[in-house]
């Protein structure tokens, strides 16, 4: 019997990592250790319920206002008096969050074999976005087993000389999203219409998500006035933002967007939610990497509030444009789209192709013979 501890502490994490969870508990010589550190409480809760996972450690590290220092000692602590306690074979990690990179820090001073979900992404800047580039470059030299979601990311994994035990798999949330609308399908057909039960057939829908640190202050105020001009003009068009809960964003969000009639302000909305107004959206506006992942799978266009991305397939497959923070961008893109002017061009989703889990354990599963 081969123990895998699986540790995470957000929502992009838990959404990811569910299937591979669902594909390792199939599996009578395998025992799952679902670890949650709980850096974002309500949010990875609410993803938890829906997939049907029930953590067996719970950190509960969150905590109002704390420092990425403060979580990083606390939650490397906890892990490593955790990881002497129930000894597992392989911790498993998913992506570039303080969690992962901490969970595998942990593991690594234990000389415990580290799986890395989604490795190899990368923008080559080291504060863009801040502080996940460095947490996943970090992860990718402390890891065993490395999980490319696409073929790029394992050439850049290959430019850092990580040659040994990677594998292309695709990427896990497209499972994730699959899984969804196939055992989710009736939930997801009344969520909307529960969500916005007086919204007007005949209106589009534009879904905006920021929240990336990069972007806090200046950067965040100057792109949300920039969207609200051009918003503010579309008699037909409803703009959904899911406000991020960390109080600098919810700052922001509500000074400058207030009022609108136009613009619903609310709550991170449940997975369900998410993938109903998602799918039925006519255009993105985001900084998320997970959603650059989600859209094409819908033929829905994205315009990525970042000045680089680690997802470049997006772009080359004419799914999404950069647009960055600056107004005068902004503006200028978010008005073509709505005139029409920009569809998504690719055919098919380029992050996977909902077995990319099977493939993650297939793998992992053939070490251990």
């Amino acid at each position: 019997m081969k123990r895998i501890a699986v540790v995470y502490g957000t929502r992009p994490e838990s959404i990811k990592l569910a299937p591979v969870i669902m594909e390792l508990k199939k599996l009578p010589n395998i025992e799952v250790l679902v670890v949650v550190t709980a850096q974002h409480r309500e949010m990875l809760d609410m993803m938890n319920r829906i997939f049907g996972i029930t953590p067996d450690v719970d950190f509960d590290l969150m905590r109002e206002r704390q420092s990425l220092e403060d979580l990083s000692s606390r939650a490397l602590k906890r892990l490593s008096s955790l990881y002497e306690e129930v000894e597992p074979d392989v911790v498993m990690v998913q992506g570039d969050t303080t969690t992962a990179f901490i969970s595998a820090l942990a593991a690594f001073y234990k000389r415990i074999p580290v799986a890395h979900v989604e490795a190899g992404l990368r923008t080559n800047d080291k504060y863009s976005p801040f502080p996940e580039e460095i947490n996943r470059r970090l992860i990718s030299h402390l890891a065993t087993f490395h999980f490319a979601p696409t073929a790029k990311a394992a050439e850049n994994l290959a430019r850092e000389g990580i040659t040994e035990n990677v594998w292309i798999t695709g990427n896990t949330v497209v499972d994730a999203l699959l899984w969804m609308t196939r055992e989710k399908r009736a939930e997801l057909d009344t969520a909307f219409s529960k969500f916005l039960p007086n919204f007007n057939c005949g209106s589009r829908v534009l879904l905006l998500t920021m929240h990336r640190r990069e972007n806090w202050g200046e950067p965040m105020k100057k792109a949300l006035k920039a969207i609200r001009q051009v918003v503010e003009k579309e008699d037909d068009l409803l703009m959904v933002y899911p406000v991020h809960p960390n109080p600098v964003v919810k700052k922001i969000a509500f000074e400058v967007l207030k009022g609108v009639p136009n613009i619903v302000l609310t709550d991170p909305l449940d997975y369900l939610t998410l993938i109903a107004v998602m799918s039925r959206s006519c255009a993105i506006l985001t900084d998320s990497g997970g959603i650059q992942e989600e859209a094409p799978s819908f033929g829905v266009p994205v315009l990525v509030l970042r000045e680089t991305t680690e997802r470049p397939e997006l772009i080359e497959n004419g799914f999404g444009k950069l647009v960055g923070t600056d107004p005068v961008r902004i503006t200028e893109e978010l008005k073509k789209l709505l005139r029409g002017e920009f569809s998504p061009e690719g055919k098919g989703n380029p992050f996977g192709d909902g077995k990319a889990s099977k493939r993650i354990v297939e793998a992992l599963v053939s070490h251990f013979r």
